[in-house]
């Protein structure tokens, strides 16, 4: 079961490597990070895309977090209301005689072309994880050459009530 929990912790030196490390003790699959600064000074934001068996292991994962320094925040936001997006580069074979179909094939996804050379193009998408699975998948007949993706970073839409966080006060 995919799960996407959010993290606001201080910006501080070992706090990314303590909160992997703790997934990597309890076996919890890590499939994407996203880590930047956020609004505050000094406190950033983690989103973490985890696979975890059951509501149990989530339970567990966000019982473990909260226990660790410079956590201020955990939040599974999985079931609620999100804004999520992902950047995808993806570099994929092009010749002159198929660029027009693989521009009118990127247009409906609202991809741009970044960068032409003679034998590739390089898209640039973001969206939603299905978004990108999508255009990914219909792009791979021209050949995918390579692909960068960012991860999930989302939060929650406007004001709604929150389940499963510690609350914590940030100034």
């Amino acid at each position: 079961m995919r799960r996407i929990i959010t993290l606001t912790v201080n910006n501080q030196t070992g706090v990314l490597n303590r909160i992997t490390g703790l997934f990597m003790k309890r076996h919890y699959n890590i499939e994407s990070i996203t880590v930047g600064h956020s609004e505050i000074e000094g406190i950033s934001k983690m989103t973490f895309v985890v696979n975890a068996q059951d509501e149990k292991d989530v339970e567990q994962i966000t019982k473990q977090l909260n226990k660790q320094i410079d956590v201020l925040k955990v939040t599974d936001i999985t079931n609620q209301s999100i804004v999520a997006r992902e950047l995808a580069l993806i570099k994929v074979g092009a010749t002159p005689a198929n660029r027009l179909e693989i521009y009118s094939l990127i247009e409906p996804f609202r991809a741009s072309i970044i960068d032409v050379s003679k034998e590739s193009l390089v898209i640039q998408v973001t969206g939603e994880f299905d978004k990108i699975e999508a255009l990914t998948d219909l792009l791979r007949p021209y050949g995918i050459k390579e692909i960068a993706r960012t991860g999930t970073t989302a939060f929650t839409r406007g004001t709604q009530k929150q389940q499963n966080q510690a609350k914590v006060s940030l100034v």
